[in-house]
């Protein structure tokens, strides 16, 4: 599992929410969610993106950043 993968899975239970409820709390689809929290590499930035900033993250190339 990549580094991006790994945070929002983590970060989603500490918050107490199942995919579904990240899914459309984030306004993403639920597949969407489960294929970035499998790792899969082809997932499209902006939504990856979309997802950090529930957790006021941004992913920038070569690394992840806060997004204050």
């Amino acid at each position: 599992m990549n580094k991006i993968a790994a945070f929002i899975k983590e970060n989603r239970r500490a918050a107490g929410l199942t995919q579904e409820e990240f899914a459309i709390r984030s306004g993403l689809g639920l597949r969407f969610v489960r294929e970035l929290e499998q790792g899969k590499e082809t997932v499209r930035m902006d939504k990856v993106n979309v997802a950090l900033a529930m957790f006021g993250m941004e992913a920038v190339p070569g690394r992840v950043v806060r997004s204050d």
